[in-house]
């Protein structure tokens, strides 16, 4: 009999029988997983072979996600999901989804390790190889859901750790130094711009000239991360202090030599920008210092110069206040100093 079991929000329909290949499907509803197990196990009953998967490979099963995507929301070049899918089809993508095995998710996640890949870092591209192959790859086996426990026992894949790492002292200056004599201002100044602003790497490579309010001094940031809202979650976030300054002395696109269409601030793909960063710390000797740091460092400053967690929160763009907590790094007892400063 085939078991029906709620993963990730979706229902999974799961059938095992001595002879058969495990075969699995996951729906909206528990109603429906129901009927298709019926089914599937009536055809084993009467000695027929039930339908598998196409025999796609992988590489086949991501473009026709990313088409699928296109209708709703098209994944853009500058995203990191780009770049996430753009590496599984490199690795995984001549290997038929059908016949994709443990054994094969193992070499891949040693391989992402041995590239300088975190278990964090692999963990999020596994889950979204798991997302295409659940909602493009028809009723192929859960072999992510299998691989995962030895994944995570061999230390492969992994939560996320809260990074606490800031530039200290002339580490900043040293790095954009650094990128202004190897790579150009820009490299430099779209660094700066992230420490200054706290946004994320994908959203600062986003801005245009047109998301400019000259007059307000806002930038429209458009479909900044929420889990709750994928889509047009666009938001108007002041440039505050250094940050407009930088954004000011930006050459025009034909200055820089980018195509006429491209009407970018920092007209850099996010991972040559972090690439570039990876390598002045390696030359400067700058130890554990990631590019996504500068985001906390930016919030990290705006809470020093005294703006309220509401007001970080309209620059950041976070929904949910506590996860601002971990980015002051105050310590509880200080706010007896501040009631004492007020008092006095």
């Amino acid at each position: 009999m085939a078991s029906i079991s709620k993963v990730e929000g979706r229902w999974r329909a799961l059938i095992r029988r001595k002879g058969h290949k495990p075969i699995s499907k996951r729906f909206d509803t528990k109603a429906a997983a129901a009927e298709w197990a019926r089914a599937i196990e009536t055809q084993i009953d009467v000695g027929q072979v039930p339908k598998m998967a196409s025999p796609a490979t992988i590489g086949t099963l991501i473009k026709k996600y990313r088409e699928l995507r296109s209708t709703t929301k098209p994944i853009l070049d500058t995203s990191s999901e780009h770049y996430v899918l753009k590496q599984l089809t490199r690795t995984l993508g001549e290997i038929r989804a059908e016949a994709l095995s443990v054994d094969d998710l193992l070499g891949w996640a040693t391989r992402r390790k041995d590239e300088g890949a975190g278990p964090y870092t692999v963990n999020c591209d596994l889950s979204k190889l798991g997302t295409v192959l659940r909602y493009v790859g028809g009723s192929l086996p859960d072999v992510i859901g299998t691989a995962r426990p030895k994944l995570a026992y061999l230390g492969l894949i992994g939560g996320g750790g809260m990074r606490e790492r800031r530039p200290v002292e002339d580490e900043l200056a040293r790095i954009c130094t650094w990128l202004v004599e190897n790579r150009g201002q820009v490299y430099s100044d779209f660094v700066l711009f992230s420490a200054y602003t706290a946004m994320r790497r994908s959203e600062v490579a986003r801005i245009a000239w047109s998301d400019v309010d000259e007059r307000k001094r806002l930038v429209l940031v458009r479909d900044r991360k929420d889990p709750r809202r994928k889509i047009g979650n666009d938001q108007w976030v002041p440039l505050l202090g250094e940050s407009w300054n930088v954004m000011q002395r930006q050459p025009s696109k034909q200055a820089i030599g980018v195509a006429q269409e491209d009407q970018r601030i920092f007209p850099i793909h996010p991972q040559t920008i972090s690439k570039y960063f990876k390598d002045a710390c390696r030359e400067l000797g700058v130890p554990d210092l990631h590019l996504h740091d500068m985001r906390h460092e930016g919030t990290s400053r705006l809470f020093e110069e005294g703006f309220e967690i509401q007001e970080v929160a309209l620059v950041t763009g976070h929904k949910d206040w506590r996860h601002l907590r971990r980015y002051t790094q105050l310590k509880p007892e200080s706010l007896h100093l501040k009631v004492g400063k007020q008092r006095g």
